[in-house]
């Protein structure tokens, strides 16, 4: 019998917050409801934003928190080479491309065009300036520019097909709408290989049945459920789960003002308390203010 398997990911590149324990404590609550396994992956793949400092840090978060999970933590910088030949089995399929645009040169081709862009996790769609250029100028131009490699979608539709699906934990199948994906970047010019192909490869290296993230990453599973059946990988079942959001309803990320589970921990709050609130029923919510820490243990209350 397959074991299930899930794993919780994040990237070291600031403290961890309570939206992180929110969706860490969602993947332990999901492993023992259904006797699976729990992997730590750190995905620190960016070098530019994330800090091995930082990576110390949530670990120990972690663990103050109670979250456990099984075998040694995988760390995406010690793995480049896995990312890389996922990139090259791409580029000999004749899906990916260079493209030497800068971002300020996408954003005004974008606007040229009349593209209205978009808030979703996948990016703004890429027009295109940079598909059409023949093969024989695409290799001079590689030899003294800095480009990245862009996943040529209608390429991919051709050697995939029209009707990928991915499937959820109810058993329903979401179909892939591959043409409104775009000319995605795979490869970075920065750090070399994107967010999405490393997870699609690192998955199917650690055989995760079960992929639990927020419904902010929603759209990024059609990116890689293309990847999966492009590179020909084994496609897991995908849960996304609330968000926990602010007083406002808005998403709590690292970039705005957040409460820190150092910031709780130092404050006096404990891992009981906060795992009990998050997991109550009810409005996935943190309405308190990071700076009122008095607020937040009086609403949380004591361990008994």
């Amino acid at each position: 019998m397959l074991k299930l398997r899930t794993r919780f990911a994040p990237s070291p590149t600031g403290l961890l917050h309570v939206g992180n324990a929110y969706s860490a404590l969602i993947c332990q609550q999901w492993a023992e409801k259904h006797d699976a396994e729990l992997l730590l992956r750190i995905e620190d793949i960016d070098h530019t934003r994330c800090r091995d400092e930082y990576a110390t840090r949530l670990i120990e978060d972690l663990h103050w928190l109670g979250l456990k999970w099984q075998g040694d933590t995988l760390k995406q910088s010690e793995h480049q080479s896995r990312y890389r030949n996922a990139l090259e089995k791409l580029r000999e399929l004749g899906v990916i491309y260079p493209c030497f645009c800068s971002r300020k040169h996408v954003r005004e081709e974008i606007e040229r065009m009349g593209i209205a862009p978009h808030a979703e996790d996948i990016g703004d769609p890429y027009p295109g300036i940079c598909r059409q250029i023949d093969l024989h100028q695409r290799h001079e131009r590689t030899l003294h520019e800095r480009f990245a490699w862009r996943l040529d979608c209608a390429s991919a539709i051709k050697q995939v097909g029209e009707s990928l699906t991915w499937s959820d934990e109810h058993g329903h199948h979401h179909p892939v709408n591959l043409s409104a994906l775009g000319d995605l970047v795979i490869g970075r010019r920065d750090i070399g290989i994107s967010y999405h192909l490393a997870v699609v490869v690192d998955d199917a290296w650690q055989g995760i049945t079960h992929v639990i993230r927020g419904k902010d990453l929603f759209s990024s599973t059609a990116v890689h459920r293309l990847l999966q059946a492009l590179l020909k990988l084994p496609t897991p079942t995908y849960i996304h789960h609330p968000l926990l959001v602010d007083g406002d309803g808005r998403r709590l990320a690292k970039r705005g003002e957040v409460t820190t589970l150092k910031h709780l921990r130092d404050g006096g709050i404990t891992a009981t308390s906060l795992r009990r609130f998050l997991l109550k029923e009810g409005p996935h919510l943190w309405p308190f203010s990071p700076d009122n820490i008095d607020e937040i243990r009086e609403q949380l209350g004591s361990d008994s």
